[in-house]
């Protein structure tokens, strides 16, 4: 090889050593790993780090989950029966009539502690007359009460006022007495009626 081709040859041995030492350089090791971005120095990125760095970070329990747990449906309110009503006691003797076409029937009636008697009648004698009706209850206590009868024939009722009862229903009795228009004493008697039943009349 001629001396200008020797001289060329090591020019650019030259020129190329000169552009490989840097990169060599650049190249070498450092002892010093290469970590992630966002990696702590002190070792691995922490999995909270690398998730918080994109936005996503731990999941944590739904509000809902965490929360107390929801309330059961109130049950709806049980709402008392209502009290049956009280039973009323009746006790009725006969239905009666006059000959002169007055009919009537006694009851006493007993409720809710009270006892009074009452007296259903018709007046088809076409005149006006009296009903002079009667309770009488143990020791002798007695209730009396008059009702003017209309000379009409239509149904109507004459009570006594209601009295706290001094005993069941069966102790007590009433009787009416329809009788003309006037004082009973000196009115002619049309009808006598009484609560009590035929049997309870003959024992």
């Amino acid at each position: 090889m001629s001396p200008v081709n020797l001289r060329v040859v090591g020019l650019g041995t030259a020129v190329t050593v000169a552009v490989l030492l840097p990169l060599v350089a650049t190249a070498r090791p450092t002892g010093h790993p290469v970590r992630p971005a966002g990696a702590s120095a002190e070792g691995d990125a922490k999995p909270g780090d690398l998730l918080g760095g994109l936005g996503l970070g731990p999941r944590t329990p739904d509000s809902a989950a965490s929360g107390p747990a929801s309330a059961a449906p109130a049950a709806a309110p049980v709402v008392p029966a209502a009290p049956a009503a009280p039973e009323r006691v009746t006790r009725c003797g006969p239905e009666l009539a006059s000959p002169e076409g007055a009919e009537a029937q006694t009851c006493v009636l007993g409720e809710e502690g009270e006892v009074w008697a009452r007296t259903y009648y018709r007046n088809a004698t076409s005149r006006r007359f009296d009903a002079f009706l009667t309770l009488m209850g143990p020791g002798g206590r007695t209730v009396q009460v008059s009702c003017p009868v209309p000379a009409q024939d239509e149904p109507g009722t004459c009570e006594t006022p209601r009295e706290r009862a001094r005993g069941a229903v069966t102790a007590y009795t009433a009787v009416a007495e329809l009788a003309g228009a006037g004082e009973r004493d000196t009115t002619p008697l049309l009808l006598r009626a009484g609560s009590n039943t035929a049997d309870e009349e003959g024992s």
